[in-house]
């Protein structure tokens, strides 16, 4: 929480958030932050069945990975700010895992008690720069604000994260569905597989992936990730007057833009570039 300026740590209980210091807040006012403080926060690339299918890909024989700064954090009923000139800025579902005990080489069968909990989070990406990022992800996922979690982290003991349902709401409406079952690896291989070659430091944050129907998000839009037992987290687009020109690739809609953002094929998104035609 911002309280006073400065952030505090609380929980929530019912229609209130309780501070470490005792006071007692009114949750719907509250000002939230993230409920993490990691040293690097590393995403997964496609971990869903149903997102491999909705590319027509083929399903990958490992996981691979991106990070995104500290600097994304962002809190519950934080704004997501779309650049001026900018069209396809994406909301992702996705678990947060996020770590509590230093884990370096630890086997698959232990990882999970390593963990701290769990939360909501929103994997977003402005999909305009897909053309100069690739897989690094850099301009695509790690400005300021792309990453939304919360709306609290719940302890590990409290959640299964071999059983969980996740949603992703755009203005009420159901845009993202899947499970735990619909991952091609589950959470403890993508730890075990990570802390094989790095070190996860306690607040270290991993995102799990997102199911199929990522799509673009309008300035006005309210979007939500629920997943069960982990609550609610909810964030709101607006426009943000900010100029993004100068050194460096620029804003462009490229044909990965459209295959990613709107799931198009790849040769009718080669097509749609070439003819200056696009889709929403």
């Amino acid at each position: 929480m911002l309280v006073e300026g400065s952030p505090s740590w609380g929980r929530l209980d019912g229609g209130s958030v309780v501070l470490d210091s005792g006071e007692r807040l009114d949750e719907s006012t509250a000002h939230f932050l993230a409920p993490v403080e990691p040293t690097k926060i590393i995403a997964t690339h496609l971990t869903y069945r149903s997102r491999v299918e909705e590319y027509a890909a083929r399903t990958p024989p490992e996981p691979s990975y991106f990070m995104k700064p500290p600097t994304t954090l962002n809190g519950h009923r934080g704004r997501l700010r779309r650049p001026r000139g900018a069209r396809f800025l994406n909301y992702e579902g996705e678990v947060a895992v996020v770590i509590g005990r230093a884990m370096h080489g630890v086997p698959e069968a232990d990882v999970l008690g390593h963990v701290a909990g769990y939360a909501c989070a929103n994997d977003v990406g402005l999909h305009d720069f897909r053309h100069a990022d690739r897989g690094s992800m850099l301009r695509v996922k790690g400005q300021d604000g792309f990453c939304p979690i919360g709306p609290e982290l719940v302890p590990a003991d409290q959640f299964d994260p071999t059983d969980f349902e996740i949603r992703t709401y755009l203005n009420g409406e159901v845009a993202q569905q899947g499970s735990a079952a619909d991952l091609i690896w589950p959470i403890s291989y993508l730890l075990a597989d990570l802390c094989r070659v790095i070190t996860l430091l306690p607040g270290d944050v991993v995102l799990s992936g997102t199911p199929a129907h990522s799509r673009p998000m309008e300035p006005g839009d309210v979007v939500e990730v629920e997943v069960t037992g982990l609550g609610r987290l909810s964030n709101t687009v607006v426009d943000w007057d900010v100029d993004l020109s100068g050194p460096g690739d620029q804003l462009q809609v490229s044909a990965n833009t459209l295959h990613v953002a709107l799931a198009m094929p790849e040769d009718e998104a080669e097509r749609a570039v070439q003819e200056g035609v696009t889709r929403s």
